[in-house]
């Protein structure tokens, strides 16, 4: 008999899978009119209902594989109180930016990324915050296998709101600076497209929602986990990074793409190839924990 497989391995499947349907259609069959018209009435029907409904469904499942995840690995309170903040905080933020222009600059969402909140803001776009800012969170949590103290807790931190920030230098360009974008900028920016407080708003934005999910978490509680555990997050922010790169490197964004891989990809790798193995890991670096550990074997 096949063993099934578990939900959160056939969710990720589904979102890499509906990437790659993306970067297909965006990079190959949009600009290819001759190819479009070529289509049978069945395939346009099928072309069509991806570009309305690609971009949703691969943050969709991006979001369940993500949760489904934290259950399995660090239990469903401590991906609860990740993932509300997350969701929360982020949603009030770009309803926030929408409206104002703060804190990430003047911008407005276009149509293809699902329902719009307030008619502002696409509903995708939290989940979106929040599946990539647990996968960089996990990662750069790795750290506090040294200690859970506030110095490398804030560590985590900001490590983890620079990867999730790296993710935009890349992702933005592609997405709005292109003849085929999800959002615009009502501003001149400064930086191929992007006004420079939109990085700012970024990095601001994750630093809140990773501190406030670390405060509940408490010290003691910590999520630290070995390299085999964080294989899973490591492939959506890989996966999602490379979205994005291949993007930005067909529009001719180089710079962007290259900031964002020194400062997102090139960390991810160091970390994830440092962490320990499930042999040498310990769930949690407090000093009871230790002892308990080495007492037990």
């Amino acid at each position: 008999m096949r063993r099934a497989i578990p939900a959160q391995w056939f969710n990720l499947g589904m979102h890499l899978i509906s990437m790659v349907f993306g970067l297909f259609g965006l990079v190959f069959v949009l600009p290819n009119s001759a190819f479009i018209e070529s289509l049978s009435e069945a395939g346009l029907q099928v072309f069509s209902w991806g570009m309305q409904n690609g971009g949703a469904s691969y943050m969709i499942f991006g979001a369940i594989a993500a949760f489904l995840y934290g259950k399995q690995t660090i239990g469903l309170k401590r991906t609860l109180a990740f993932c509300i903040p997350a969701i929360g905080i982020s949603v009030s933020s770009e309803l926030l930016g929408t409206s104002t222009g703060f804190p990430f600059g003047a911008y407005s969402y276009l149509s293809g990324l699902g329902y719009k909140i307030a008619g502002l803001v696409p509903f995708t776009i939290p989940l979106s915050w929040f599946y990539m800012g647990f996968s960089a969170f996990l990662i750069a949590a790795t750290i506090m296998r040294f200690g859970t103290g506030w110095g490398y807790r804030i560590g985590a931190i900001a490590l983890g709101a620079l990867m999730l920030t790296s993710w935009d230098f890349v992702l933005d360009p592609a997405m709005s600076q292109t003849p085929y974008p999800f959002w615009e900028w009502h501003q001149a920016g400064e930086f191929y497209g992007m006004p420079y407080q939109n990085f700012f708003g970024w990095f601001g934005t994750g630093t809140l929602f990773m501190t406030v999910a670390s405060l509940i978490w408490s010290k003691k509680n910590q999520a630290i986990l070995n390299r085999q555990q964080i294989l899973f997050p490591t492939i959506i922010y890989a996966g999602n990074f490379a979205f994005a790169l291949i993007l930005s490197f067909n529009a001719g964004f180089y710079v962007p793409a290259s900031l964002g891989i020194l400062v997102g990809a090139l960390p991810m790798a160091v970390l994830y190839f440092t962490t320990p193995s499930e042999e040498k890991s310990l769930e949690n670096a407090s000093p009871n924990l230790v002892a308990e550990t080495i007492a037990t074997r």
